[in-house]
């Protein structure tokens, strides 16, 4: 197994390590450690796609495997930062509510995508790289670090921390929608019935 394989694999280990010490709030700073424990789940994500794509060793193993780990990981973040009471109340129930209308929209534009990919891989069609989903990546990755390590800190501290997470979170989502759209009208011939369909 190469490299980038095992990468992936790890940011599919460390997921339920993130979700249990985010959980265990006898541990101190458990909300600081899980967001460590992302951050390196996440850098992997980096890690991993370089390597492959520099040392030509993409594999059909880790084409099924790396977004499987990317979507377990920010779902998984996504959903236990609903579970917490720090996140979904300590700024008022309307941000509970747009927050979870939010992370639901971004699961339906992943699962929307993936099966976008699986049509195409079907038909064989290569699909580019979309900069804009990177950067979507990119800064829904930061807007959970905030929005966890802001739950070990309380008064001003906590409130920055968690202003800035969900701005972060705006922008993602935003983002994940123009990239979501953008990826499929760069792509429509994916959705074309064939002739001899």
């Amino acid at each position: 197994m190469n490299l980038p394989n095992k990468l992936t694999i790890l940011r599919i280990i460390l997921v339920p390590v993130f979700t249990a010490l985010f959980f265990i709030t006898a541990l101190p700073y458990n909300y600081v450690l899980s967001a460590v424990v992302f951050a390196i789940a996440a850098l992997t994500d980096f890690l991993d796609g370089y390597i492959a794509r520099k040392y030509n060793i993409v594999t059909n193993l880790g084409k099924f495997l790396d977004p499987i780990a990317d979507k377990a990981l920010v779902a998984t973040a996504l959903i236990v930062l609903i579970t917490s009471n720090g996140v979904c109340f300590g700024l008022g129930v309307d941000l509970t509510i747009a927050f979870t209308c939010l992370v639901a929209l971004i699961i339906i534009r992943e699962l929307g995508i993936s099966g976008f990919r699986m049509i195409a891989a079907k038909r064989q069609l290569v699909l580019a790289a979309d900069k804009i989903g990177k950067a979507k990546t990119f800064v829904t990755d930061f807007a959970i670090l905030f929005l966890i390590v802001a739950l070990d800190f309380s008064g001003k501290v906590f409130s920055v921390l968690m202003w800035i997470g969900y701005i972060l979170f705006a922008i993602g989502a935003i983002l994940t929608v123009v990239s979501g759209v953008n990826y499929i009208v760069k792509n429509k011939e994916v959705l074309k019935d064939s002739e001899n369909a």
